[in-house]
C-alpha cells in the first residue's frame, strides 16, 4: 500500500479545507504536521502563517519580512520554518499520520524543511501532502515521487475530498 498522498490544484481551490477537515475528523491526537493560512488586511492578502495541529502558529512569509527570500512580494521568514520544522515535522513515536500543507515555494527556502520532509518521505508513516501545482527543485520531486497518489482538488470535488482521504487512510 502506498503511504504518500499528494494533492494538488489551482491556488485558492480548497486544498486547505482539506487537510483542516481531514484534521478534525481525526482529531488531534497522534497527527502530526501544520497547515497554512492566509493572513489578510482590509482585504489584501498581507502574509501567510503555518499552524500545528496542536495550535502553535508562527507567520512565515509577510510582504515587509526583510531578507533575500522572497516568492513574489513576501519575504519568507526561514527561521520561522525551521521552528516550524521543529515543532511540527520531527517524527514523534506517536504520530499515526502526517497532514502536511503544504510542499511550495516558500517552504522549500528552508533546508531543514526538505530535510525532514525527505526523512518522513522515506518513512512508512502515512502522509497527506498538498503540494504545488508548479515548481522544479524540491516541489517536482515530490510530485514525483514514485508510488504515491497524486489527487487533484476541484471546485466540483472538493467537498467530496475530505472523506476519500480518510477512506485513503483507512479511517
Amino acid at each position: 500500500m502506498t503511504t504518500v498522498l499528494l494533492i494538488t490544484g489551482r491556488p485558492g481551490v480548497g486544498k486547505t479545507t482539506v487537510i483542516r477537515r481531514v484534521a478534525e475528523a481525526l482529531g488531534r491526537e497522534r497527527l502530526g504536521g501544520f497547515y497554512t493560512e492566509e493572513v489578510r488586511e482590509h482585504g489584501r492578502r498581507r502574509s501567510f502563517r503555518a499552524v500545528t495541529f496542536d495550535g502553535w502558529t508562527r507567520s512565515i512569509a509577510d510582504v515587509d519580512h526583510p531578507g533575500p527570500e522572497r516568492v513574489s512580494r513576501y519575504g519568507v521568514d526561514v527561521a520561522a520554518i525551521d521552528a516550524l520544522v521543529e515543532r511540527s515535522l520531527a517524527a514523534p513515536a506517536d504520530a499515526e499520520v502526517f497532514l502536511i500543507d503544504e510542499v511550495g515555494k516558500m517552504e522549500c527556502h528552508s533546508a531543514a524543511f526538505v530535510s525532514a520532509m525527505r526523512r518522513l518521505l522515506d518513512s512508512s508513516i502515512p502522509l497527506v501532502i498538498t503540494v504545488a501545482e508548479r515548481g522544479g527543485g524540491f516541489i517536482g520531486e515530490v510530485r514525483g515521487l514514485r508510488g504515491a497518489e497524486l489527487w487533484t482538488v476541484t471546485r466540483g470535488n472538493r467537498d467530496a475530498l475530505p472523506r476519500r482521504v480518510l477512506e485513503w487512510l483507512g479511517r
